[in-house]
């Protein structure tokens, strides 16, 4: 294992000379991360992706005139007069199914029985309920009056053929889908989703169902961040567990294949964190250290077209930094919206949050019944925390706080 002696931007062991503000860091992210190329996608794999380009109606919807009702073609102005006490007779012709249409016309004092999808008739021009009329020994009785065009669908209704159906950078839903389908479309241009990469780093760590000894710990932040980028749409490349050792962090971060390197721990001043230096050495380290609380230890670059970021090994600042940093990074190059992926609740503080000015808090809170209750504002280590919490407050950098019984905006975790 070989060791930094000279660089002077090793900060192991000599501590921060200065931190960037949070918003130094989005704009870095704003100025760097650019929505990634696309890809082509089966209709049945694309709810939840981001359309690469415009969708344009190839072809007309309906593509014909169709019923919107069971019933009866009809030409609308033999309905005049038709009621409960004068009903009309009209002679059944035959029926136009689905697929299936009516091969002659409806022609004066005639009408054709007619399923719901099914063309309508040359000559006809509305649709009579099947409610409003009764068959006797192929005449058709009816008791009301219906205008023209009433329960027709028309050719280009729903969609007319060369219009945008759909616009660039749209995040599909699934009724969205269903419009493609609609017209035709077996696949979809959308944008390529992200690949991440998580490397898990320190000697204490044992994953879930090993054997932990006495001074080890269950690894958490890979599990944390699992569900983070999943929720973020990207694509979880790898999880690396690794030794606090510097070939072995090196190896992971210049290893092909990802879009976006999450470092989890090892990423603050202490002697075993490598990861800094390492990223300075295969690539280059834009921040390091974030004026905010917790996750002051925060960093990010680059290693060729990869972004890198150092998340703190303790999980509420993992998860703090990730949300406010590396997930923010991989929506925009995912295309979707960078802003925060949480609702939002106002609500009124019970109890002052203490801040400093040029420093950012992230504070976990109960809401309930539009009271705000702050939980803690340090203890980055206690991630049963964000359990408690049902969501968070950000304290902007000009604030020194905010006193009680002051309105706040609250993220929901749920």
């Amino acid at each position: 294992m070989t060791e930094p002696t000279s660089n002077p931007n090793d900060v192991r062991m000599r501590g921060f000379a200065q931190r960037a503000r949070v918003e130094d860091a989005w704009t870095w992210i704003a100025n760097s991360a650019e929505t990634l190329g696309s890809e082509t996608v089966p209709l049945a794999e694309a709810t939840g992706r981001v359309l690469a380009d415009a969708v344009i109606a190839p072809l007309n919807v309906p593509a014909f005139d169709r019923s919107a009702m069971d019933g009866y073609a009809v030409r609308a102005d033999e309905t005049d007069g038709a009621a409960d006490y004068t009903p009309l007779t009209l002679k059944i012709l035959g029926e136009s199914l689905p697929n299936q249409p009516f091969a002659g016309e409806v022609t004066r004092g005639t009408a054709v029985r007619i399923m719901t999808g099914a063309p309508v008739p040359t000559g006809a021009d509305a649709v009579l309920p099947v409610e409003y009329a009764s068959e006797r020994e192929g005449q058709l009785e009816l008791t009301t009056t219906v205008p023209p065009g009433k329960h027709i669908g028309r050719v280009g209704e729903d969609v007319k053929a060369g219009t945008e159906l759909l616009p660039f950078g749209r995040r599909l839903r699934p009724q969205d889908v269903g419009v493609l389908a609609s017209v035709g479309l077996p696949e979809v241009s959308v944008v390529r989703r992200p690949t991440v990469r998580v490397l898990i780093t320190g000697n204490e760590l044992v994953q879930p169902g090993q054997s932990r000894g006495e001074h080890q710990i269950f690894e958490a932040n890979s599990h944390l961040l699992r569900g983070l980028i999943e929720r973020d749409g990207a694509v979880l490349e790898s999880v690396r567990l690794l030794p606090d050792d510097r070939d072995a962090i090196r190896n992971g971060l210049i290893d092909p294949g990802a879009d976006v390197l999450l470092v989890s721990g090892g990423s603050s001043v202490g002697k075993e964190d490598h990861a800094p230096s390492l990223v300075q050495e295969v690539g280059t380290l834009d921040i390091h250290g974030v004026a905010m609380r917790p996750s002051s230890p925060a960093g990010m670059g680059r290693i060729g077209e990869a972004f890198v970021f150092l998340l703190p090994g303790n999980p509420v600042s993992c998860l703090c930094a990730y949300d406010f940093f590396a997930g923010r990074t991989i929506r925009n190059l995912g295309g979707w919206n960078t802003e925060w992926p949480y609702t939002r609740q106002t609500g009124t503080l019970t109890k002052k949050i203490v801040s400093m000015v040029g420093r950012v808090d992230y504070c976990r809170v109960v809401i309930q019944d539009g009271r705000v209750t702050p939980l803690a504002v340090s203890g980055a280590s206690i991630l049963s925390s964000t359990t408690r919490a049902n969501g968070f407050v950000i304290v902007p950098g000009e604030h020194e706080g905010y006193a009680a019984e002051t309105e706040v905006t609250v993220f929901r975790y749920d």
